[in-house]
């Protein structure tokens, strides 16, 4: 009898002219396509934005930054010492100054930042976001590196010279006043984030020079780890080897809280976009209701003839579990195509609109990031909302009495 159960189902998954599906049945697919679709393709375009926020902003910023109160005087033996970590992928001296940037038009606040040009490519994603001059350039004595943004709000362009105002004190004969230095701009950088309004670089001999410190000084260590998300726990070995007197701190105490809630907005849209499957569920229950009011005829013939409760029950839970496989296999080959094919349909709809859809975004494409195990967890959740959907009404057939069906036949 359990086959008879199964071929039942499947048949009540066809329309009674002979099409494939009966047309509750249709509706049922084709919302169950749409809801686990939206999701993969909103994911996995958040993922892309995500990772591609984490590469323009985390491939600029140090991972971590170890520090002390005074300078760190032979800086080099402390960075052999550093990089002896498996965990420290690169290791360089780095001061960091809040100053003033003034050109002839405007001032704004900035953070100059010493580097070696010669490691940075090791450090950061800074040089391959040139668009104007190289890293190297830096060599060049009271140079300085700034962003695009920046230099639109000073209007300065490459060849001009600045002045960068800080916040320590010279004492002169006549008085005292802030400390600045004149410096010649000889590269231009874009990340199209807001890192392009205020970080500008120098060389370290530059800033060792404008904070008034010896050749074999700095103000902090720069390092880059093998995992970022784990910056903490490697700063924290790395104090312990070094002994007394050094603290460090990270990437998430500047940017920590723009990844959180970056997370925190994709779990929302993830949760709202998860009512369009709960629909669809409803269709399939709408569906199962509809069949097993539709065959109460066929359900008393088949009680009368000897059919138990779960016999009745499995028949329509067929219907409801054929028709949740086919509608998240249909589901999750639309969302993969799609999303692959999503720039394609950007810019055919930028072509007919005439104007670009992302011209306010820090970059001009539609990133994405196909997480594989997201999208199971995703089918698995609507799977399992469909089934609870489809066995609720089937149990509605072992409640029919067969013989108030049968008399009014």
């Amino acid at each position: 009898m359990s086959s008879i159960s199964y071929n039942l189902g499947f048949r009540y998954l066809k329309s009674k002219k002979g099409g494939i599906f009966s047309f509750t049945t249709l509706l049922a697919i084709i919302g169950l396509t749409i809801g686990v679709s939206s999701l993969i393709v909103v994911t996995s375009v958040m993922n892309g934005f995500q990772k591609e926020l984490e590469n323009r902003i985390l491939g600029v910023i140090p991972h971590t930054i170890i520090n002390t109160n005074n300078p760190i005087s032979k800086y080099s033996e402390v960075i052999s010492e550093i990089t002896l970590n498996d965990n420290v992928v690169s290791a360089s001296p780095y001061i960091d100054i809040k100053g003033l940037i003034s050109s002839n038009y405007d001032n704004q606040p900035i953070n100059l930042i010493g580097i070696e040009p010669v490691i940075e490519e090791n450090l950061s994603i800074l040089p391959d976001y040139m668009i104007v001059g190289t890293i190297d350039n830096l060599n060049q004595s009271n140079s300085i590196i700034i962003g695009s943004s920046l230099a639109a709000k000073i209007s300065a362009y490459v060849g001009d010279d600045i002045t960068i105002t800080t916040s320590d004190i010279k004492t002169t004969l006549i008085g005292s006043y802030p400390l600045s230095i004149k410096l010649k701009i000889v590269g231009i950088y874009e990340l199209k984030t807001e890192i392009d309004q205020y970080l500008t670089l120098t060389s370290h001999a530059t800033a060792q020079k404008l904070k008034r410190l010896d050749s074999d000084e700095t103000l902090s260590i720069r390092l880059k780890t093998t995992n970022l998300f784990d910056a903490d726990k490697i700063g924290k070995e790395i104090i312990k080897n070094l002994g007394n007197g050094y603290y460090f701190t990270s990437w998430k105490d500047s940017h920590g809280t723009l990844f959180e809630a970056i997370k925190f907005e994709k779990l929302l849209i993830s949760l709202m976009l998860f009512l369009i499957v709960g629909v669809a569920s409803i269709l399939v229950l709408s569906t199962i209701v509809m069949t097993v009011k539709s065959k109460e005829r066929e359900i008393a013939i088949l009680r009368t003839i000897g059919a138990n409760s779960n016999q009745l029950v499995l028949i329509f839970f067929t219907q409801g579990v054929l028709i949740s496989i086919i509608g998240i296999s249909f589901g999750v080959i639309a969302g993969y195509l799609f999303t692959i094919n999503i720039n394609n349909l950007i810019n055919f709809i930028e072509y007919f609109l005439n104007r670009s859809l992302l011209e306010a975004y820090f970059i001009n494409y539609f990133p994405y990031f196909i997480d594989n195990s997201q999208i199971f967890i995703i089918c698995i959740f609507s799977f399992l909302l469909s089934l609870l959907a489809s066995y609720i009404p089937s149990l509605r057939a072992t409640k029919l009495d067969p013989l108030k069906i049968l008399r009014h036949e």
